[in-house]
């Protein structure tokens, strides 16, 4: 059963003392110390996930551990693979991991096709863990397999079987990513844009916005203000770009700044680098739209994520699948919100009574497309009394009110997602609004 693993060792169980955590070859692991206790009592293992290797902890009987096995993530995946086959053939086994972006994935995948029962350990459970275990506050890549191993084995992890992606799911993943990517590159584009136009140009952001598309054009073909100051055509062409939306008192306003402008002058250099600048942007932005197409035939051809985008739009029901997986997979709306890391955390002792704060724990995408679907829905109907005197009643601040809504919403998108409920705005606070605060009352009355 273990012939085929390499050089003999006499292998001790060791508690957790120093150097418990020096890791060995998986080629050199032999069974002869903890076969019998393993075939008693089964055990389960730990698996910390690395870029070029793994440590793996074996957990077995009355609370033993093996000194890690080091496997090196490519070359020796098969050795590890029939090791945990022949110990699971023994005795059931469990084997533990984290999630660790995709550096796992092929062996979570190879341990699968092996019938291996894959579990998913919670990060911040092994981390919070990790004092518990021995005693030490301290994380490392031994430590860390034999906490895993630990939580599995008590029974605070969940199946996590691998399975491919279906071709629409996988496309959808795809381009909420290229979304993603091509909507910060734009942020930072323009976030240097507005540096160079504060130095050269000032004036600019005072008459146009500094994501208006007039704007970036301007930028992508004059480079800078003298140029456009300098053209006889400027007016027409302001015109057929801005159309309807641009006022003749802005075109005015604009080319006085471009002539009058108290900005550093530009040199070609400086100019030719904010053309750059523009057209970058501008690239970012025709690669959104298209995705934003893609998201909606996708959409429409899901009747879940049509149903969720009725709320909150297409792109951030599709950001929410992506990130959280399919709504229909949760047993109930608090349990979805909580994967968002929307519920509620509270720090009180005694005395001291902690204010109620969101966890944070989930996708922080998720959060961020959330508070924007909150900031359009704090506008509509039955919603927007409700923030108004919640905005009051925080001395004109809107954050808590708004992760309130956030909050409301993600209920929301269950019941409409997985239970089939219609969406009304007005139920996401019924009853009536709060009586708004009164001045108060003078010795007058």
């Amino acid at each position: 059963m273990f012939e085929s693993f390499k050089t003999p060792s006499v292998w001790k169980v060791i508690p957790m003392k120093k150097r418990a955590y020096r890791s060995v070859s998986v080629q050199s692991v032999k069974a002869e110390c903890f076969l019998d206790e393993f075939q008693r009592f089964g055990g389960s293992v730990g698996i910390d996930v690395g870029k070029e290797s793994f440590l793996v902890s074996l957990r077995y009987g009355n609370d033993r551990f093996e000194q890690p096995w080091k496997v090196k993530s490519i070359q020796e995946m098969p050795v590890l693979v029939r090791v945990l086959q022949a110990l699971h053939a023994i005795k059931p086994l469990l084997i533990g991991m984290e999630s660790t972006g995709t550096y796992g994935d092929a062996l979570r995948q190879a341990l699968t096709a092996a019938g291996l029962d894959v579990r998913r350990v919670n990060n911040k459970a092994s981390s919070d863990y990790a004092e518990v275990f021995d005693g030490v506050n301290s994380q490392h890549d031994g430590k860390d397999a034999a906490v895993i191993a630990e939580l599995v084995s008590i029974g605070k992890s969940q199946p996590w079987r691998w399975e491919a992606p279906s071709q629409a799911d996988e496309e959808l993943c795809q381009s909420v990513e290229w979304l993603d990517i091509h909507q910060r590159q734009e942020m930072q584009w323009l976030g240097r844009i507005e540096a160079q136009l504060a130095r050269h140009w000032p004036e600019a952001t005072h008459w146009l916005a500094l994501g208006s598309a007039t704007l970036l054009r301007i930028l992508a073909q004059y480079g800078g203000p003298a140029a456009l100051a300098a053209d006889p055509r400027a007016t027409w062409q302001l015109k057929r770009w801005g159309g309807s939306r641009l006022s003749d008192e802005t075109i005015a306003g604009l080319l006085a700044s471009a002539e009058e402008t108290v900005g550093v002058q530009m040199s070609s250099l400086a100019s030719e680098q904010l053309k750059k600048y523009a057209l970058e942007a501008q690239r970012n932005r025709g690669e959104q739209a298209l995705t934003k197409k893609t998201l909606e035939r996708l959409a429409a051809a899901d009747p879940v994520l049509k149903a969720q985008a009725e709320v909150v739009g297409v792109n951030t029901a599709c950001v929410m699948q992506a990130a959280l997986g399919d709504v229909r997979d949760y047993n109930s709306g608090p349990a979805y919100r909580k994967a968002m890391g929307l519920n509620l955390k509270e720090r009180s002792s005694g005395k001291y009574q902690g204010q109620l704060r969101i966890t944070k724990r989930g996708p922080a995408r998720v959060r961020r497309w959330l508070y924007l679907a909150a900031l359009r829905e704090c506008q509509k109907p039955g919603v927007k009394e409700w923030f108004e005197d919640k905005k009051q009643r925080e001395n004109g601040r809107a954050g808590k009110a708004l992760v309130a809504i956030m909050r409301k919403l993600a209920l929301a998108l269950y019941q409409v997602g997985a239970r089939g409920a219609k969406y009304e705005s007005h139920k996401l606070f019924p009853g009536k609004p709060a009586a708004r605060l009164q001045p108060p009352r003078t010795a007058n009355g």
